[in-house]
């Protein structure tokens, strides 16, 4: 059980930063500040293995003179740490070159409310609550079928506050949770080992269902088994969200973001108004979505978070801006700043997407299957860091994967590799199922694909 977070005292130490900062010299200065309490049991090679708490804390201040940026950071909240770090922004500041397309921290604007987004039931959860769901998930694995083996996972909750102060009169505090279990499993016959299988469950608020996880990562694991070889060509391919959402994390989201804009490193710089995407294809990044895995108040820098729209009927419509690259081209910023991680108040903002949300289509799953006479369905993929973001080119493994054929799922493949760009695949969507679900960022239905370069192995 943790304490209710206080979000006076984090702006209070926020107060105490800029009025430093400025003191100093400094002609404008913000500080970020965040708290998270986490708690976690961890599974290995089907037995639960002990458990984590970690009460992380601490503070990021910008410190802006003559236009030259200095930051500093603590994860020691006290008056004393509070004023050094406030004085070495300052001071790295005055060493800095000016950057001469700096226009200023955001001002104080109106924040919209958001919905199940804390949940004060994920305050209290014991130690021994989070043991029972990681043996309700893994029991369910071992009644599946003795073939399986879960090899990894855990169930964990994360309790968090966050704040933003700035000398333009932003003063603002958010608070959040989120629970997650999650499992790895392989399946073993004789000789025959599968790929790790995955699946998770992760949500703001206390609803997960660890019985679903542990028995989907089950049979994903024995529908693995005698995997066939696949000759190359050409496929239609149904993404699920877990595979979809990380190849679009490294092509078309950084795509979108106006820092790949303005470097020009991105292959969508100037299509604006234009075509790059099927008519299906309809995405808007939410910072607002009810429940949202990254919804929240505000950015990282205290800019009110929105629903942007950035591709309609396969029209790009926009891109998505922090508070500096908006200011850059003289265009509001779409609430886009992002400081992620435990300690994120350990560095300064980058531009993320939030709940990047695919208009859901209105087949059910099953449909996409029973409905294609040869193709593909594919669950994870391996590789996609390496995508190029400036022309959208991707060359991926898949894995697990499963052949369709005449309407039915009729065995895994062995591993495969999908290749092309980003915009190609944006351009073949055939079909969206109606199967919407939240996976990090991406929040999407199953997705069906037409022809989709495959490299057999």
């Amino acid at each position: 059980m943790v304490a209710e977070l206080n979000p006076e005292e984090l702006l209070n130490f926020g107060e105490r930063a800029i009025d430093i900062s400025m003191k100093k010299g400094a002609q404008e200065a913000e500080a970020f500040l965040s708290r998270i309490f986490t708690t976690a049991v961890n599974i290995e090679r089907g037995q639960i293995v002990g458990g984590i708490k970690r009460i992380d804390q601490g503070l990021g201040v910008r410190a802006i003179h003559k236009k030259a940026v200095g930051f500093s950071y603590t994860n020691i909240l006290t008056d004393k740490t509070v004023e050094e770090a406030a004085t070495k922004a300052f001071k790295s500041a005055k060493a800095s070159k000016p950057d001469k397309n700096w226009k200023g921290l955001p001002n104080a604007k109106k924040f919209s409310e958001t919905k199940n987004t804390y949940d004060r039931r994920l305050v209290s959860v014991s130690h021994d609550e989070l043991v029972e769901t990681a043996s309700t998930m893994l029991n369910t694995v071992e009644n599946y079928d003795k073939r399986v083996l879960s090899v990894g996972g855990g169930v964990g909750t994360a309790v968090s506050s966050s704040a933003v102060v700035n000398s333009h009169g932003v003063e603002i505090c958010d608070h959040g949770t989120s629970i997650e279990c999650s499992v790895e499993t392989i399946a073993r016959e004789g000789n025959d080992v599968t790929p790790a299988c995955f699946e998770l469950d992760l949500k703001r608020t206390y609803d997960i269902d660890p019985e679903w996880v542990g028995r989907e990562a089950a049979r994903q694991a024995i529908s693995c088994l005698k995997a066939k070889k696949i000759e190359s060509g050409t496929s239609s391919v149904v993404f699920t969200q877990l595979a979809l959402g990380a190849l679009l994390h490294y092509t078309l989201i950084n795509a979108v973001k106006a820092n790949y804009v303005q470097r020009e490193r991105s292959a969508l710089k100037g299509k604006i108004g234009k075509k790059v995407a099927s008519n299906l294809v309809t995405i808007n990044d939410n910072g607002l979505l009810e429940g949202g895995l990254q919804t929240r108040k505000f950015d990282g820098e205290g800019v009110p978070t929105q629903k942007t729209l950035v591709i309609e009927n396969g029209i790009l419509k926009s891109y998505l801006y922090d508070n500096y690259t908006a200011r850059k081209v003289g265009v509001e910023s779409t609430g886009n700043a992002f400081r992620g991680g435990l300690a994120s108040y350990a560095s300064t903002p980058v531009l993320e997407a939030t709940n990047f949300t695919f208009t859901q289509g209105n087949k059910p799953p099953e449909h996409l299957i029973n409905e294609m006479d040869d193709g593909l369905i594919v669950y994870s993929v391996q590789g996609a860091h390496s995508s190029n973001p400036e022309s959208g080119e991707f060359s991926i493994v898949a894995t697990p994967a499963w052949k369709i054929e005449k309407g039915s799922v009729t065995h895994a493949v062995k591993v495969m590799l999908l290749a092309g760009t980003i915009f190609e695949v944006l351009e073949n969507v055939s079909a969206l199922g109606s199967n919407t679900r939240k996976i990090g960022q991406l929040v999407a239905p199953w997705i069906q694909v037409e022809n989709v370069k495959v490299i057999g192995g």
